[in-house]
This record gives structure tokens, C-alpha cells and sequence, in this order.
């Protein structure tokens, strides 16, 4: 299988019409238990003339062991980058895409706390729906593009950062409850995390919405 190699030439071309661009990708949208989280990365013309890290790629395609290494150095990279999120409880309440916009207005209003003046920027969204526009209350630029984490560097930059740091989440909240095997599986629904759904039934940190979708699978 042929690998792609994130590169600049999406941010490089829309620097000439913006003076910053932001991309933001999700992580742990299809976890049964957790908050789904938005990475969200600035970089402005002067960053991307360094060159990209060496193994920055979407984060599905970083081995875990190297995860953290490369989330540093792709903070370093980006002039600035942030984290938002979104609870179990809100993804039951809004949905998820509504739960996506606020954990991506939540990194978007972190980033412009760094004096990142987020309504001139463009934003690259990966993905082909706009999830922010219909929740932030301020008027953005946001362009959806698809497997722009797989193409776009900064993009890959957001769902490494975002990914590591929802990891190291799970992992803590594996502590309080280690019957479901978070340090594992992170929340998401494998075999054994469903059979623990079984045994224990649902936690605070479980999508409560996704289990009754799921009913026949889980109990």
C-alpha cells in the first residue's frame, strides 16, 4: 500500500488569501464511552516554510508507541494548537455532530485566547460537512475537505495532537474504571468492551444514547 506523505499545498495556497489558516479533525467520534475531541492547529506563512515533521501523517496511521513523539513535535511545528471537547452527556444530548461543533468552537475559542484572530482565518475541516458554522457565533471561514488529515500537514497535525491527548484521557479515566479496559481499547467498542458493557453495565463516561442504539449488540 502506498503511503501519502502530508505536504503544505493546500496551506501554502490559501496563506496568499489568508494570513493564517486553522485546521481542525476529530477523535473518538465512533467510541462508545468518552468525550469526542477536536484538534485545532494555526499556522501562519511563517511556519509553513519550516519543513513538516518527519512522520507527522493522520493519526490512524501513527503507530501508538511513536504517537506522543510526534504530537510534540507537531505542536512545535504549528504557531499554535488546541484541544476542545465534548462529554458522554453532550454527544446523548445534542448528537454527535452537534457535539463535534461544540468541541471544535471549544478549540477555536482556546486558540483565539493565544491571540489567534480565528474570524480571519480560513479554516480547513476534514471531513465534507461543516459542523462548526451551525454553532459558532461568530462568522468563520470553513472549508470541509475530505481525508484532509490523510493530505494536508497541518490537518494531520490536528488529529495527532487531538488523538494523543484523548488517549492520555482514557487511560487516566481507566484508573477510576478499569473493568471496561480503557487503556486499551480508549473507549472504543471492542469485544471485550462489550462484554464488560454486559457485565458492569454503563459508567458515567459511556454514550448512554449509543447503548440503546446499539441494544442488541451490547446487552
Amino acid at each position: 500500500m502506498t503511503v501519502v506523505v502530508p505536504d503544505l499545498t493546500r496551506e501554502k495556497a490559501l496563506l496568499r488569501e489568508f494570513d493564517v489558516v486553522i485546521s481542525c479533525d476529530e477523535v473518538g467520534r465512533g467510541a462508545l464511552a468518552g468525550p469526542v475531541a477536536v484538534g485545532a492547529v494555526a499556522l501562519d506563512a511563517v511556519r509553513a516554510r519550516k519543513r513538516v515533521p518527519e512522520g507527522l501523517r493522520d493519526s490512524k496511521l501513527v503507530p501508538e508507541l511513536r504517537r506522543p513523539d510526534v504530537a510534540q513535535r507537531a505542536k512545535e511545528w504549528v504557531t499554535h494548537s488546541a484541544v476542545g471537547w465534548a462529554s458522554a452527556a453532550e454527544i446523548d444530548e445534542f448528537g454527535i455532530i452537534g457535539a463535534l461543533g461544540l468541541a471544535a468552537v471549544r478549540a477555536l475559542e482556546e486558540l483565539s485566547t493565544q491571540d489567534v484572530a480565528i474570524s480571519d482565518a480560513v479554516i480547513i475541516l476534514d471531513g465534507n460537512h461543516d459542523y462548526i458554522s451551525p454553532i459558532s457565533t461568530t462568522a468563520l471561514t470553513v472549508r470541509p475537505v475530505i481525508k484532509a488529515d490523510r493530505y494536508c500537514a497541518s490537518a494531520a497535525a490536528a488529529s495527532v495532537i487531538a488523538k494523543v491527548a484523548r488517549d492520555t484521557l482514557m487511560v487516566e479515566l481507566d484508573q477510576s474504571e478499569p473493568q471496561y479496559g480503557w487503556t486499551r481499547n480508549k473507549g472504543y467498542g471492542s469485544a471485550a468492551h462489550r462484554d464488560a458493557i454486559r457485565e458492569h453495565g454503563l459508567s458515567v463516561h459511556h454514550r448512554a444514547s449509543w447503548a440503546i442504539r446499539d441494544e442488541v449488540s451490547l446487552f
